[in-house]
């Protein structure tokens, strides 16, 4: 599945690590261009999670049109290729109205799909997914992950063991098309000519980005994070596989179920792996071709931003 290329063109797309104040200046250059701002959160589309999101919060929202948030509830999943279905049908809908798409956020995966599309894969084969299953209730824990890493090490590092759905869909795809779903996923740039012109990413100093993402996490805590986790945990489902991992609601749960010795042991945690999340997503968009860097020094205000943003772009 392919973003249409001539709606590509149209949208804007910023990108960052985690903390480093996206949101702002998203809206900034939102009412400066005429935009309207298409989340590119993987958490954000549940309903529910807003603080540990850092989902924008009413004013914001009535500030500027928001797209692609709150779409399901904790306890379902949503792929990759959902969300690009749904990212073209709300771009069609924006620019349909005059109006120029805005995408931001920091989940690396959506922003490949978003430029690059996704690979869909074969048509389910029940029968092969019936038997596998069957077998793997034979076996001792683990044995799909196991099956999975003989023959694509790269997709089995990237599943948890218990995730038996992708588990199963993964070794379906190999055994339907004889080649690892790595391989398949490998998606490549757009030819230069068709890639967007507006595709930036802030790339701040390390030092100034941790010290915003620790405070980011002690407000959350002061803003009622615990109280939002114990209401999703109240909920008559549990939550699924993704959103009870999302960063800050699994440190969390993990405290309210004893696992954690104390709210500070929680917050500290989630500290750490928000800094070395971040991390992660400098590596997702350097890696990224089309996306152009935006070097910040953390000194700039919003308006200082988006006058550099908007010298980059023309």
């Amino acid at each position: 599945m392919k973003f249409p290329l001539d709606l590509l063109k149209q949208c804007w797309f910023l990108a960052g690590p985690t903390a480093v104040g996206k949101s702002a200046l998203a809206i900034e250059l939102a009412e400066e261009i005429g935009g309207e701002i298409v989340s590119m959160d993987s958490m954000a589309i549940y309903r529910g999670m807003d603080i540990g999101t850092a989902k924008p919060d009413r004013d914001d929202q009535a500030r500027i049109p928001h797209h692609l948030i709150d779409l399901v509830d904790p306890e379902e999943e949503f792929s990759t290729a959902e969300y690009l279905t749904r990212a073209i049908r709300c771009c069609e809908e924006i620019t349909g109205r005059g109006r120029v798409p805005i995408f931001t956020g920091g989940t690396g995966l959506y922003l490949r799909s978003l430029l690059r599309g996704v690979f869909e894969g074969p048509a389910a084969d029940w029968g092969f997914r019936q038997q596998l299953l069957e077998e793997a209730r034979r076996q001792p824990e683990g044995w799909l992950h196991q099956q999975l890493e003989q023959v694509d090490p790269v997709t089995s590092q990237r599943l948890h063991p218990n995730d038996s759905r992708r588990l199963v869909r993964a070794l379906e795809i190999h055994a339907l098309t004889g080649t690892a779903p790595s391989v398949l996923h490998q998606e490549h740039p757009l030819p230069v000519d068709d890639q967007p012109v507006h595709n930036f990413w802030l790339h701040p100093p390390r030092d100034w980005l941790y010290d915003r993402i620790n405070n980011r996490v002690r407000i959350m805590f002061v803003r009622g994070l615990e109280a939002e986790v114990r209401q999703i945990l109240a909920r008559p489902q549990t939550p699924g596989r993704t959103a009870s991992q999302a960063l800050g609601y699994r440190e969390v749960m993990d405290w309210l179920r004893g696992e954690l010795p104390s709210q500070a042991a929680a917050e500290e945690l989630i500290q750490t792996r928000t800094r070395q999340f971040a991390k992660r997503q400098h590596t997702w968009f350097r890696n990224l071709k089309e996306c152009r860097e935006i070097l910040i020094t953390g000194e700039e205000s919003v308006a200082d931003l988006k006058r550099k943003l908007l010298q980059s772009a023309w």
